[in-house]
């Protein structure tokens, strides 16, 4: 048993699947017959179904957000920390739920999955998503769980990005909006990272133009690389100085082109796992539904206007050190939510960590975090009577 399986965890959780048969209109054009949707949910829902809170997961996320499938889980779901008994996301006063999303490869319907019309996987056929088709599937979801309006909706990163469309497509099913180290659309610098991370695999000898299950092969180099280039994004420069520095692997330099520099091993390590655990047409999907989101563009390049339908309240928040996704990123989004009138708060967290700050623990992101999911929380108590 975990030592962290604790009163603060969410303990032993089971994934559950729920499947479609409605077909999904997709922005590409391109329709899906039928798609199943695997989630987690954390909590007990309460009798008016007005405490739920859906998290959105950023790109390499998935629905295993907190907790632990197995005792002899080392660690838990990728944001534990912030979900559970007592955390900023309290399990005891609000029913979260996680999920993966359409096109992902952790077990809701995506490239790895069977295409019922040709009984062949779908592989580079699947179609290409975008924010908005995630959050109408995310909407059936929803749905099928009874759940009518969100207490509040969570996301870093990508994730912000489907909070935002959540509170601009479906403004009356959303009280709140959390939007975390994200931006309202992705400056020319991110695509060309985004880019260069896909001709990396897409280059791959193994890739076989997406088909590459078929050849009982993977492009392992072509991710290896892909995550290697994104992972740098993620950290800020003076996390990696202080953790790596110059530090060799051995006591001199061995003047040839294997691993000296301990900064080195990690972002192979880091690579090298990836490629075995992700599905490398899922990371072009996703990246290209980054590469898309772009609300403004869709109004005459005017944000405010884009953000006009929504209606409930906004907690954003950046981190200091995020280059990927800076604080100018997070201030442009508050400015416009304020222009269109929106009731916003916005908090500028220190953190050496980089874009990765977003799923660490950090006493000042924890409690303003916490203090904002702890209002939300009492609105929902008190327009039950007292019981969430």
């Amino acid at each position: 048993m975990p030592e962290t399986l604790s009163s603060t965890s969410v303990g032993l959780v089971t994934p559950q699947v729920a499947r479609f048969d409605t077909p999904l209109r997709l922005a590409c054009g391109r329709e899906l017959p039928a798609f199943e949707l695997v989630y987690e949910t954390y909590g007990t829902l309460n009798e008016t179904a007005s405490n739920a809170v859906l998290i959105c997961h950023a790109l390499s996320g998935h629905h295993h957000a907190a907790g632990y499938h197995h005792v002899d889980d080392r660690k838990p779901g990728w944001w534990d920390a912030h979900i559970g008994p007592g955390k900023s996301i309290d399990t005891r006063r609000f029913f979260v739920i996680t999920v993966n999303n359409l096109g992902g490869c952790h077990g809701s319907t995506g490239p790895s999955s069977e295409n019922p019309a040709t009984g062949r996987i779908w592989g580079p056929d699947f179609p290409l998503m975008t924010v908005t088709d995630w959050v109408n599937s995310q909407a059936m979801l929803a749905d099928r769980l009874g759940i009518q309006r969100f207490a509040a909706v969570v996301g870093g990163s990508l994730g912000g990005m489907q909070v935002l469309q959540w509170a601009m497509s479906l403004p009356e099913r959303v009280a709140n909006a959390t939007v975390i180290a994200a931006t309202p659309r992705l400056s020319a610098q991110n695509i060309a990272f985004n880019e260069v991370a896909r001709q990396a695999i897409r280059s791959d000898p193994e890739f076989f133009d997406g088909w590459y299950s078929e050849h009982q092969t993977l492009p392992r180099q072509g991710l290896r690389l892909a995550r290697m280039v994104g992972h740098i994004t993620y950290l800020s420069e003076h996390s990696m100085g202080a953790r790596f520095g110059r530090d060799l692997r051995t006591d001199s330099l061995n003047y040839g082109y294997d691993v000296e520099f301990e900064v080195e091993s990690y972002l192979r390590y880091q690579g090298d796992t990836f490629s075995t655990r992700f599905d490398a047409n899922t990371y072009l999907l996703m990246t290209k539904a980054l590469d898309y989101f772009d609300p403004a563009g869709e109004h005459e390049d005017d944000l405010p206007r884009a953000l006009s339908t929504a209606t409930c309240r906004f907690l954003v928040v950046s981190f200091t050190t995020d280059w990927r996704f800076a604080p100018a990123r997070s201030r442009e989004l508050v400015d416009a939510l304020l222009r269109a009138g929106k009731h916003v708060s916005y908090a500028n967290i220190d953190s050496p960590h980089g874009h990765d700050a977003f799923l660490l623990p950090n006493e000042r992101y924890e409690a303003v975090l916490g203090g904002f999911m702890t209002r939300v929380a009492n609105d929902v108590e008190q327009a039950t009577g007292g019981n969430s």
